[in-house]
């Protein structure tokens, strides 16, 4: 109760006069905002973040991160266009164009537009309630003029004080109630004192149920013989600035694709015909009897969105005037100006509605209308760690946006087991139903490599090490680093504009999570493994049965299943490698010794030994190090007094030097060291710290018979290597015994068959 009590008291605030609000925006001119500026302000309120896409660093405003919220309704990726979106609104409050533009959001299904709909809905309602971002309107009291007339229904006009305020039921701007040339003055006194490069602009008169207010009272008042009308009229007694926190409804106005009824009464509302009865409107209708339920009224003041834009394909050509006018009519004889920012989202089978006319070129009615439309293209996710954060987002309550340091961080994410509870139906246990590590890698590399557009990949990459370009941005090769810059792509390419919806990945593997494995291991009944190949095979096979795929796109996805299984089941096989050589592992103090004496030998320096003497490098510590941990070279590769050979020099010159010359000219302003260096950052090292191969394998475990894996003979070297990696496999990577028993056969199954 307390916690909701203080959030309530620093979301509202008392009402307040009209001086009062004016010094205020003196102080913080976003709370008189106009609609695009208060938007833009809003957003980028809470900063940005680097992150890459496509390969590429870009910024990316936090505001579409949901944070508020902790991310539950995040649009993950298409930062390029969300960028341009803000550009288009920077351009529109600053009044430097596109101000007749409608911003339009299409693309697929399942891309992220329902997403950005609830994030503008959160991000707005949040900001409101900050003291930078509230929001204000007005509200009336004529009761208390000498005229009891009043403006509430009926008569009934006995009413407690309290009950004879009515707000503006659009959200009017405060300043709106000055005459227009006092309030230029206002204005342009407020934008002078502002250091903002995008001035403060209200140019809406008040709306028409305030303009009653307001001519009731100047009416009265005038009678009256008062000299100073305007003070007399915006008496606290008459008039009062309240804040409102933004919702659908106020300041944000949401035409779902259920909606229904005219034209004018989804854009504005409705006459309330009864009312008209009962009110003295003086031979006209009278604003008091009009429903301001429609999408433009609502949004007022800030937002306005067309949901399913292909559902109100009438009413957009009714838009038209709405953003070069700014106003539209109640009916012939009264207007109302309008401050909202045009965005509609839709389908694809919007633009096909707008082109139906196409072929009469000049002679198209919906010419007008498409001029005005500013058209920003969502897209499939084409990044592997955004739709395996994606994927797991649809499987469960995780909201929380992924941010990573580095790319070893995001990639122990997106191999990451994922364990479900499901009731089984034929009684009433829970059972444990567990996403094996990659299988999720696995779903989400899928549904990427079939957006991809396979014309520009290069020569020697699949489609597979393109998705890993637009993902981390570089390529290991070997000891080198392919970053995506050496590599010609497209920019034209069709990237994400089709492909399999994170939706179609969801439905195949709850289906696996509801129907368990077939492939559980028998020891582990309750604890029921899907693996990673379940998940692709299943995807695969159910593309036959899915209508949303023609026969074109269903030959053309099974065909991009091969590259996706080896890339899978290498990693699998990384993992099993590593856990049965985990107590092998070079440590990194060895490592930056090595380095140390490589840098020493290269530049004819000494190194300082344990007893604090300059010493000169040591030829024995290097040639350990190349022969029995890089496995690069043997023994016969050095000469007397372990010397190396010409092969030895230029893999330490090429190898090693090179790396720590590069990192020196990139940290030349921070003081270069070969000490601070971290091993990673050689891509050779960075091999040897994180890969092993079957030959290393063999050297080390002389007497170990993959064929034995599935169930190896007691006190044998097969049996305790065994032990060992899945032993390692549960406790340093994340793996269930189960999960680990599966991973380790399938390896092995596949590694036996060569072994000899």
């Amino acid at each position: 109760m307390e916690a909701a009590d203080r959030e309530l008291r620093e979301t509202y605030e008392e009402p307040k006069g009209l001086p009062a609000f004016v010094e205020e925006a003196f102080g913080n001119p976003t709370v008189a905002a106009h609609a695009s500026k208060y938007l833009l302000e809003a957003i980028e309120s809470m900063g940005t973040r680097t992150v890459v896409e496509e390969g590429e660093e870009k910024r990316r405003y936090r505001f579409f991160d949901d944070p508020h919220n902790d991310g539950e309704h995040a649009i993950l990726g298409n930062t390029e266009v969300l960028n341009a979106f803000v550009d288009d609104l920077r351009s529109i409050a600053a009044q430097r164009g596109k101000a007749e533009k409608i911003i339009w959001f299409d693309g697929p299904t399942a891309t992220g537009k329902s997403e950005l709909k609830r994030c503008l809905v959160n991000g707005l309602r949040e900001f409101s309630k900050t003291d930078a971002g509230r929001r204000y309107t007005v509200e009336w009291n004529v009761a208390s003029a000498s005229d009891s007339r009043g403006l509430g229904y009926g008569d009934d006009r006995a009413a407690a004080d309290e009950e004879n305020w009515f707000a503006s039921p659009v959200q009017a701007n405060p300043l709106s109630v000055f005459p227009e040339p006092v309030r230029e003055d206002v204005l342009a006194r407020l934008n002078e004192r502002t250091d903002d490069h995008i001035d403060v602009k209200v140019d809406s008169s008040l709306d028409p149920f305030s303009r009653e207010a307001y001519d009731y009272l100047e009416e009265q008042y005038r009678r009256a013989g008062e000299d100073d009308l305007f003070s007399a009229i915006t008496d606290p007694s008459h008039l009062r600035v309240k804040n409102y926190v933004v919702d659908v409804g106020r300041g944000i106005g949401v035409l779902h694709s259920e909606d229904a009824g005219p034209p004018k009464e989804r854009l504005v509302g409705s006459w309330m015909r009864g009312m008209l009865q009962e009110l003295d409107s003086r031979g006209r209708k009278n604003p008091q009897a009009f429903s301001y339920d429609g999408v433009l009224s609502q949004g007022n003041g800030l937002l306005t969105i067309v949901e399913d834009a292909a559902q109100h394909a009438d009413l957009l050509q009714k838009l038209l005037n709405v953003p070069d006018e700014q106003t539209v009519k109640l009916d012939k004889g009264i207007g109302m100006d309008v401050d909202t920012q045009l965005v509609i989202i839709s389908n694809p089978d919007l633009e096909a509605q707008l082109n139906q006319h196409a072929d009469a070129g000049g002679a198209d009615p919906l010419k007008a209308l498409k001029r005005r439309l500013d058209r920003r293209r969502f897209k499939y996710l084409t990044n592997l760690s955004l739709e395996a954060e994606l994927v797991r987002r649809e499987l469960t309550d995780e909201t929380d946006v992924w941010r990573a340091d580095s790319y070893d961080e995001l990639e122990e994410r997106i191999r990451e087991s994922l364990t479900i509870q499901v009731r089984s139906e034929d009684d009433d246990g829970v059972s444990r139903r567990e996403l094996a590590p990659h299988a999720v890698e696995a779903a989400a590399l899928y549904g990427v490599v079939t957006r991809l557009d396979g014309e520009d990949v290069p020569a020697g990459l699949d489609l597979v090490d393109k998705a890993e370009l637009f993902d981390r941005g570089y390529l290991l090769d070997g000891d080198d680093r392919l970053d995506k810059d050496d590599f010609e792509f497209d920019d034209d390419a069709d990237d994400g504009e089709q492909g399999i919806p994170v939706t179609y990945t969801r439905d195949v593997v709850a289906d696996l999570l509801n129907e368990g494995s077939e492939r559980a291991h028998a020891d582990y009944p309750v604890e029921e493994v899907v693996m990673p190949r379940d998940v692709l095979d299943a995807m695969a096979e159910r593309l036959t049965g899915a209508p949303v795929f023609s026969t074109a796109e269903r030959t053309e996805y099974e065909n991009r299943l091969v590259p996706v299984k080896n890339h899978v089941f290498q990693r699998q096989q990384e993992d099993v490698l590593d856990a049965m050589m985990a107590d092998k592992r070079v440590d990194e103090e060895t490592v930056e010794e090595y380095v140390e004496h490589v840098y020493a030998w290269a530049t004819d320096e000494t190194i300082e030994n344990d007893r604090g003497e300059r010493v000169g490098p040591d030829a024995l510590k290097m040639k350990v190090f190349e022969t029995d941990h890089l496995g690069r070279f043997s023994p016969e590769s050095y000469g007397t007094d372990h010397a190396p050979s010409p092969a030895v020099e230029e893999f330490r010159r090429n190898k090693v030097i090179t790396a720590l010359n590069r990192h020196a000219w990139e940290n030349r302003d921070e003081g270069f060291e070969v000490g601070d260096i971290e091993p990673k950052e050689i891509p050779i090292i960075r091999t040897v710290l994180a890969n092993y191969d079957w030959d290393d394998v063999r050297r080390v475990f002389e007497d170990f018979d993959p064929t034995q894996w599935s169930d190896p003979p007691a006190d044998t070297e097969t049996a305790a290597v065994k032990a060992e990696t899945i032993a390692n496999l549960v406790e340093l990577y994340g793996y269930s015994e189960a999960s680990a028993e599966l991973t380790s056969q399938h390896v092995m199954s596949q590694v036996s068959y060569k072994w000899d």
